[in-house]
């Protein structure tokens, strides 16, 4: 079934155009809907992944984010409103618009973080991005709706009806985005192959809604301008998927010091791993998502100041949370009477890196039978008892070697009610320490940790070292119980780099610049850690 409608007139146009009205195309539009709203959705999670990732950007970022995005949708809904007249070729335009500035955004935005080498030009990018995504999604329901309700004339609950299909397939695809994101996207491609890949389904949605619908509703030259326009969006966005590796290695080459020699985009993080030779002397740095976590060189003073205290009352077996670069696992391996270690580690890819990559850093712990690795959350771990791992009476030492908590995730595992799950895995005569950022840099974040330890009903003593890479960096001794542990070490661990005891003694005393601070523990139902990691970030 079809009805007419003369085209507009002027230089070009067509005589009257057969536009199809019946149930077929209906469904394409609705699919179109699906395809372009997971786009859409999947551009906002880039820049939510990416803001996180080059600016440590936790709760504050990520709702400015979302708050943006969600007004730029209210937005580019009245923005659409004087087009519903011209809906077809509109929504081309838009989606052309969309598809080029998402696929880009990615790569735009890592560039830009990675040329000015600063936040702040990054920060604009990712507002003008958020923004201008948000403001083209928004314009694609008024657009559609009115293509939906071509040829009807329908009452109220009609357009209800119409209306809840298309909410209904808008809400579906960006349930679909949403899913493919994380689980295969993230992961499989990165986050500039990801975007540029998604612009490309978004074209060629556009392209296929052209072709079996919306060229109905045109004269033949505005659909063959919108096709052209089409075409030369998807070929740019072939050139940048073409190029983006070089592009990202030209990028990652000003962002890091050194020569990066592995690089790969877990479902948790950014992994690099990078390598110079200074007079003879090899410097390997690990970063995750930007973050530096130790230098070759030097990760002897921060690993031996974590180990030693721990192991003080001769543990036999030993909880690592976190500490998937296998340095941790190392020097417990080296203790005498140590049987046992578990190791608990988010992310596969980290251990794949310390298994290969780190090897010569780590000494291959990993591969050592007295390593048990576990593939978790630690949080979860904990939870649920450690699926039996824990020995009869519970672990003789806890080390818990965590990235810094820059995201809401990772300030989970700076909780109260995390350490007191880590508590009831430490036997009675267990220790626990935990690395706390730097008095220094980041003296909020530090005491904070103390604080919240000792909230979860353990004695503590904080402590701190200077380690070259970092600068001051501190952490916590723990004890089940009121007593503050004493900080001291063991006389039968041999081949220490750093650590004696006159070193460990001294560690305990705290200039007045990095004074104690009384702070309020950070819980999970106030992260106030977050905001302390941040600020640190920032400064």
């Amino acid at each position: 079934m079809t009805a007419t409608r003369p085209s507009p007139p002027g230089p070009g146009t067509a005589a009257p155009v057969a536009i199809p009205v019946g149930r077929w195309w209906r469904p394409v539009v609705l699919a179109s809907v699906a395809a372009c709203a997971a786009c859409g959705l999947i551009y906002e999670l880039a820049l939510i992944t990416l803001a996180t990732t080059v600016q440590g950007g936790g709760i504050v970022a990520t709702s400015l984010i979302v708050a943006g995005y969600v007004a730029a949708l209210g937005l580019g809904a009245l923005l659409a409103k004087p087009f519903v007249d011209r809906a077809a070729s509109t929504f081309i335009g838009v989606e052309a618009a969309l598809g080029l500035v998402g696929g880009v955004s990615a790569t735009a935005l890592y560039v830009t973080f990675t040329t000015l080498g600063s936040a702040t030009g990054s920060m604009v990018v990712l507002v003008l991005a958020t923004a201008a995504i948000g403001a083209l999604v928004g314009a694609e329901v008024p657009l559609l709706m009115a293509l939906l309700q071509t040829g009807r004339r329908s009452g109220a609950a009609e357009a209800g009806r119409v209306l809840a299909n298309l909410n209904a397939a808008d809400y579906l695809g960006a349930l679909v985005g949403g899913l493919l994101w994380p689980f295969l996207l993230l992961p499989t491609l990165g986050m500039q192959q990801a975007a540029a890949i998604t612009g490309l389904v978004n074209i060629a949605a556009a392209a296929i809604l052209l072709a079996l619908v919306l060229r109905g509703f045109l004269s033949r030259r505005r659909t063959a301008i919108a096709a052209l326009t089409l075409a030369v969006v998807a070929t740019l966005l072939g050139v940048l998927l073409a190029t983006v590796d070089n592009v990202t290695e030209w990028s990652r080459a000003r962002l890091y010091p050194d020569p990066v020699i592995a690089h790969t985009q877990s479902a948790y993080q950014e992994i690099v791993v990078t390598e110079a030779t200074y007079k003879g002397r090899t410097d390997r740095r690990l970063y995750l998502d930007g973050a530096l976590q130790y230098s070759s060189l030097d990760e002897y003073r921060y690993t031996e100041s974590l180990v030693q205290p721990a192991v003080a009352r001769r543990p036999g077996e030993v909880l690592v949370l976190g500490g998937g670069d296998g340095l941790a696992a190392r020097d417990l391996l080296d203790v005498p009477g140590v049987r046992r270690v578990v190791q608990v580690e988010l992310d596969p890819a980290v251990l794949e890196l310390a298994r290969e990559e780190l090897r010569e850093d780590n000494e291959g712990s990993l591969a050592d039978p007295r390593v048990d690795v576990v593939v978790d959350d630690a949080f979860s771990w904990l939870r649920r008892g450690g699926d039996g791992a824990a020995p009869p009476g519970g672990f003789g030492a806890v080390l818990v070697d965590l990235p810094d908590p820059r995201t809401p995730a990772l300030s989970r595992l700076y909780s109260r009610e995390f350490y007191g799950l880590a508590r009831q895995m430490t036997g009675e005569d267990g220790l626990m320490v935990v690395q706390s950022g730097s008095p220094y840099a980041t003296p909020h974040q530090f005491w904070r940790t103390v604080e919240t330890v000792e909230s979860a009903g353990w004695g503590v003593t904080p402590y701190h070292v200077h380690v070259p890479t970092f600068g001051d960096w501190g952490f916590v001794l723990a004890s089940p119980g009121e007593g503050a542990p004493e900080l001291r070490m063991r006389d039968d661990v041999e081949d220490l780099r750093f650590l004696d005891p006159g070193v460990l003694r001294s560690a305990a005393q705290f200039g007045r610049d990095v004074a104690p601070m009384d702070l309020e523990p950070s819980t999970l139902d106030r992260p106030r850690i977050l905001d302390d990691a941040r600020r640190g970030f920032e400064r």
